[in-house]
């Protein structure tokens, strides 16, 4: 088994179909159905379990494709050790970006990154900040960042702290809010098919029970900032979400969350690694090229 069968694997694995699989490995069905027979044959068990909503693995299959994806991690790490020896910032960079900040701020940085370094390529995985920690936590990527105060127990840095905000199309009194409508983030749902809840969702709720005895009157539910901006701009309602979605040229008003102590409700967002990562050279140039585009004081934790 090669790297290419591992890496067919892993494709069945995760779009649970042959041909979304096939798909993603630029062959046709036909090859890479055969390539799993040839598998089977090789290892001497059923690998595949076909179903009217598609193919799954069985027993034997999620084994070995646990396998493919332990042999893929450890020969990308052989390969970053080969490239390090002579301190190359070259290969494959493996990123874990939080949504929102993929579409905001992570374009500049490649751009950049990639025009000091032009032999290094990208893989991005865009996900939640729960689902971007899990894929830190099984080495299938290098680099995280994500939005809020998730844990993590190794080095994290601070990238940007941001206010949250009550946006609406005119001034309001904090008073009339419960009965006015309010445009609700809906956060989008984890690959695992549940809603996470999230630290943003936790320190919205706690500013309001603090001061009101009811809950929010829910116009509508959306799973995007920007719709809830938009949905705003109209005057279908108000919205609470972070600041950074907002700018001046919306011509919305901003009230910030402040706590009834006096502090403010933040959203920050994070740059979280293992320590070890920071001996691969291509790692470490892009995390000092993250940390010296940060907004804020920087933060370390290293609880190890």
């Amino acid at each position: 088994m090669d790297e290419k069968d591992c890496r067919l694997l892993l494709s069945v694995s995760e779009e649970s179909s042959l041909t979304r699989a096939a798909e993603r490995m630029f062959m046709t069905q036909p090859a890479l159905t055969y390539r799993l027979q040839q598998l089977e044959k090789e290892f001497g068990v059923p690998l595949i379990d076909k179903t009217l909503k598609g193919a799954k693995f069985t027993p034997e299959g999620e084994h070995l494709a646990i396998y493919a994806r332990k042999m893929l991690r450890d020969l990308h790490l052989v390969k970053e050790q080969l490239s390090n020896i002579r301190n190359e910032v070259k290969g494959t960079l493996r990123l874990g970006i939080a949504n929102h900040y993929s579409l905001y701020k992570l374009p500049p940085l490649l751009k950049q990154f990639q025009e000091q370094y032009p032999e290094v390529k990208f893989a991005v995985t865009c996900a939640l900040s729960v689902e971007v920690i899990e894929l830190l936590t099984r080495d299938e990527i290098q680099v995280g960042v994500i939005r809020g105060d998730h844990s993590w127990y190794d080095c994290k840095h601070l990238l940007h702290d941001e206010a949250v905000c009550i946006v609406s199309r005119d001034p309001i009194h904090l008073d009339e809010l419960p009965e006015l409508p309010q445009i609700a983030f809906q956060e989008p749902v984890t690959k695992a098919g549940g809603t996470a809840t999230t630290p943003f969702r936790e320190a919205v709720a706690s500013w309001w029970y603090e001061r009101y005895d009811r809950s929010p009157t829910v116009a509508m539910r959306v799973d995007s900032y920007e719709t809830c901006k938009e949905m705003v701009r109209y005057g279908l309602g108000y919205a609470i979400i972070p600041g950074i979605f907002v700018t001046d040229a919306d011509g919305l008003h901003q009230q910030e969350l402040i706590r009834l102590d006096g502090q403010g409700v933040r959203r920050n967002t994070w740059l979280v690694y293992k320590k070890s990562v920071l001996q691969q050279a291509t790692a470490e140039r892009f995390i000092g090229l993250m940390r010296s585009d940060r907004t804020q004081a920087d933060t370390c934790i290293d609880n190890i």
